[in-house]
């Protein structure tokens, strides 16, 4: 019960951290935002190199020193929200930056930096640093060697869990094994049973006296087939009702 709940707490954690990321992407070089950030009026984000890039390349005819544009104002269009932006005589740099994300890519990079936990090797929720080993007996539950000793397990009766693990594991086995065999079986009752119901029928869609029948067709006369036929249908009215 607690392996599957540090189990879920970790999916839970890492998927956090993964929606967390997609928001510090830049629209532009599909990476995580480069400090320093800048907001755009429209409030979305770009790296300052990302907004000075699309500047340049909205106005390729302005003068430019080090890779850098030097002249004052100018225009281009967020590529968020196609929203435009008007700068002013800073240009680029003029542009307000967003502290907030810069710090909230600090922390995300701190988090990252932190060893992961094994996802494989549940912990004891009692005691964080212990590995979940054996198997409660009495109460059907993993837990770990401190709650045997000094926990709620220790009057318990405890086993490795790993042999617990295989006992169960046979024990599924052997119970599916004995469910296709029974299926096989149910399998055959309804396959003759099915034949039986064709045989019944086929006995009842047969016309009756055949051997009347035939002695009346080889006698010559004219009116044994009609009669025959006339007699049959009489038969199957009455069996239905």
């Amino acid at each position: 019960m607690s392996s599957s709940l540090n189990y879920k707490s970790f999916s839970k954690e890492q998927q956090t951290m993964d929606n967390l990321e997609k928001q510090l992407i830049c629209p532009i070089c599909l990476e995580m935002f480069t400090k320093p950030v800048v907001i755009l009026p429209c409030q979305h984000n770009l790296c300052r190199k990302c907004a000075s890039d699309i500047f340049q390349a909205s106005n390729p005819y302005l003068p430019t020193r080090g890779g850098t544009t030097v002249a004052s104002g100018g225009r281009f269009r967020c590529p968020s929200c196609r929203h435009e932006v008007v700068l002013d005589r800073h240009g680029v740099y003029g542009l307000q930056r967003n502290l907030l994300v810069e710090n909230i890519i600090d922390i995300y990079k701190q988090e990252s930096s932190r060893p992961e936990k094994k996802s494989d090797q549940p912990m004891c929720e009692e005691h964080e640093e212990e590995r979940i080993n054996i198997y409660c007996l009495n109460c059907e539950v993993p837990t770990c060697s401190l709650c045997k000793v000094f926990g709620a397990h220790k009057d318990c009766q405890v086993a490795p869990l790993t042999h617990v693990f295989q006992r169960q594991k046979s024990e599924l086995s052997d119970g599916i094994a004995i469910l296709v065999g029974s299926n096989d079986r149910v399998q055959g009752v309804i396959s003759q049973l099915e034949d039986t119901c064709k045989t019944i029928e086929i006995g009842v869609e047969a016309p009756p006296f055949q051997g009347q029948a035939a002695a009346s067709g080889s006698s010559g006369s004219p009116d044994s087939e009609p009669a025959r036929h006339v007699f049959s249908f009489s038969w199957l009215n009455s069996l239905n009702e």
